[in-house]
Parts: structure tokens; sequence; C-alpha cells
């Protein structure tokens, strides 16, 4: 089981604990993607470890290419890969990004041999409800990836202070 990666999809199946803790106020698109490991790292970690500090050049294209989410680019304690660190408990934190049509909450969780990601997304405009769908078929794609390849990382950023 571990390594294993199970994904859902839509607020029917995303369960409401994990709906919770997203900020919006209204919930337009929402995944769910959670990786069994036995890799213990707090839920900043697994973020950082994901997307890194900074966002890269794919990460840029689609996140402010074809979303125009305002995120920063340098290093900040209070952001992961330019998204802003809007909150957090015990075993979560919450990154948040938003443009002229869309907002996005992206959630990692951690805790009892499991790392989750959830994607959150309020379509603000329109252009946010044509915009996304063909990008969540290759988002969904690539999740299950990305936290498997996480999982790999995370002793960089356990290290770090």
């Amino acid at each position: 089981m571990k390594n294993t990666v199970e994904g859902t999809m839509g607020t029917r199946n995303v369960p409401e604990s994990v709906l919770a803790l997203s900020s919006l106020s209204r919930i337009d698109y929402v995944d769910h993607f959670t990786l069994f490991t036995d890799v213990d790292a707090t839920p900043e970690q697994w973020a950082r470890a994901m997307f890194g500090d900074v966002p890269d050049a794919a990460e840029r294209l689609i996140w402010c290419g074809f979303l125009g989410l305002r995120i920063s680019r340098g290093r900040s304690p209070d952001t992961v890969a330019g998204w802003r660190i809007a909150g957090r408990g015990d075993d979560w934190i919450r990154l948040e990004a938003d443009s002229w049509f869309v907002t996005g909450n992206l959630v990692v969780q951690a805790a009892d041999g499991r790392m989750s990601l959830g994607t959150f997304l309020r379509y603000d405009r329109r252009l946010g409800r044509a915009v996304w769908p063909p990008l969540s078929a290759v988002h969904r794609r690539l999740a299950p990836g990305l936290l498997r390849g996480a999982a790999a990382k995370t002793d960089r950023y356990r290290l770090q202070p």
C-alpha cells in the first residue's frame, strides 16, 4: 500500500473534513489526492517538496500564464512556490492565490502515514469555467506523480530550519 495514490473529485466525493479546510466562499472545482507513505514530514515540508520555494518556469506558465494567478517570484517563509501561506493547523497548510477570474487554494495534509493534496477553485468570471477544465485533466494525470516525487524530496526540506 506504500506509495499508493488514491484520488477523488467533486464536492460530493471529497470528505467534508477536507472541504472545511478551504477558505473559498463557493467551491466550483475540487480534487483530492492521497499518498500512503512512511515518510514523516510536516504539511509545509510536503508542500515545499511538491512545489519548491519559488515557482519554476512550468509552474509560472500554468499558474500565471494560463490562470493569471498573482504569485510572488521570490523565496519567502510566507509563501510556497509563490502561493501565500494563508492558514495552517497541526496536520494541514493552506496556500492561496487569485487572479481576476479564478481564486484557488492548495491544501496539504499530513498525518497517520498519509499525505494529501487538495486543489480548490472558485470561478470568479466565466473565463475560469472555460480555462480550468482542460487544464484540470492534465492536473489530475500529473498529481499522483507529484505526490510520489515529493516523498523522494522531503529529506531536503526536513533538514532546513
